[in-house]
């Protein structure tokens, strides 16, 4: 999956190349798009001139930006050679020393 993602970013849309804090702005773009699907599933809209979508549409556009997130957080692990495993695992062992 990794490279899966590191291709398509790289190849397709050219996305790997970027500037390191540019990069860093998309993300923080794409999380607070996530922020709002997320208030639109549980809270819903609450301006008059987007539409409510029912919680499947909802859900469908929460899934889509965590898309985003994480092609993001790939693209951003893979310029430090950094392994989502690596990632996955270092993040298991925090949170055990933290709450055993």
């Amino acid at each position: 999956m990794n490279e899966l993602y590191l291709t398509y970013w790289r190849v397709i849309i050219g996305w790997s190349d970027l500037d390191i804090f540019i990069r860093i702005g998309f993300l923080a773009e794409e999380t607070g798009e996530v922020a709002r699907a997320i208030r639109a599933l549980e809270i819903g809209r609450d301006r008059p001139d987007e539409s409510r979508g029912s919680f499947e549409e909802n859900k469908s556009q929460l899934t889509e930006e965590l898309g985003d997130v994480l092609g993001n957080l790939i693209v951003l692990a893979n310029k430090y050679d950094i392994s989502l495993e690596e990632i996955f695992h270092s993040h298991k062992k925090k949170l055990a020393q933290r709450y055993s």
